[in-house]
């Protein structure tokens, strides 16, 4: 779902102009990063613009505009990059699982927690932004992260040696994912209470376990 006025699709005007190679343009972009959070907090979405994201972050507009053509284009690049934080995570999550042998009680219960941390819950100036981020993401982006993401735990889920476990198919994983990436999102747009509660993940692990066991 994108908002309005907001392009369908990424084009190269909504894309970093530059990559930031060297430790001062990396410090640049994670001002520039802050201070648009900080807005979206304060003010909302409808609230951002660059000027005064240039403003709050000390720049002028000419050095925001070297590395990002337009407001969409910042907030594309944090989603961006906390997406991929994210699928770094649960990698590195499931590897472990599977290097200890964990049951799969255990394994998905902190996939589903981490999950609901990055993509749902946290203090308000997070939830605001995860919000955004919902709202403005362009369909294909999160299809190939959750693509992503199944194929990888569909193999760690083979590797944990559970008898219990039916075989991770591609149509498992497609409805596991995109079940509690639904549930998930929902929440977070409906600004939900059980965002962060131990009764909301409870559910999403009880839904998951059952679809996953045989």
């Amino acid at each position: 779902m994108t908002l309005p006025g907001t392009p369908s699709s990424p084009s190269s005007s909504d894309s970093m102009r530059k990559l930031p190679t060297q430790d001062r343009a990396q410090r640049t972009i994670e001002t520039i990063f802050q201070a648009t959070a900080q807005i979206v907090e304060s003010e909302g979405e409808g609230g951002l613009t660059t000027n005064k994201v240039a403003k709050k972050a000390g720049f002028s507009i000419g050095t925001l505009y070297q590395y990002f053509p337009s407001k969409e284009a910042i907030l594309l690049a944090m989603i961006n990059r906390e997406r991929r934080r994210v699928l770094d995570e649960l990698q590195a999550l499931m590897k472990r699982a599977v290097q200890e042998r964990r049951d799969a009680n255990s394994a998905v219960r902190e996939l589903v927690h981490t999950l609901v941390e990055s993509f749902g819950s946290g203090p308000k100036h997070k939830r605001a932004m995860i919000r955004l981020a919902w709202r403005m993401d362009h369909h294909e982006n999160i299809t190939q992260a959750l693509r992503e993401a199944s194929e990888r735990n569909a193999f760690a889920l083979s590797q944990l040696g559970d008898p219990t476990l039916r075989a991770p198919t591609p149509a498992l994983m497609f409805v596991a994912t995109r079940a509690v990436m639904g549930a998930i999102r929902s929440a977070s747009l409906e600004d939900s209470p059980l965002l962060g509660t131990p009764e909301f993940e409870d559910e999403l692990v009880r839904m998951v376990l059952g679809v996953i066991r045989v």
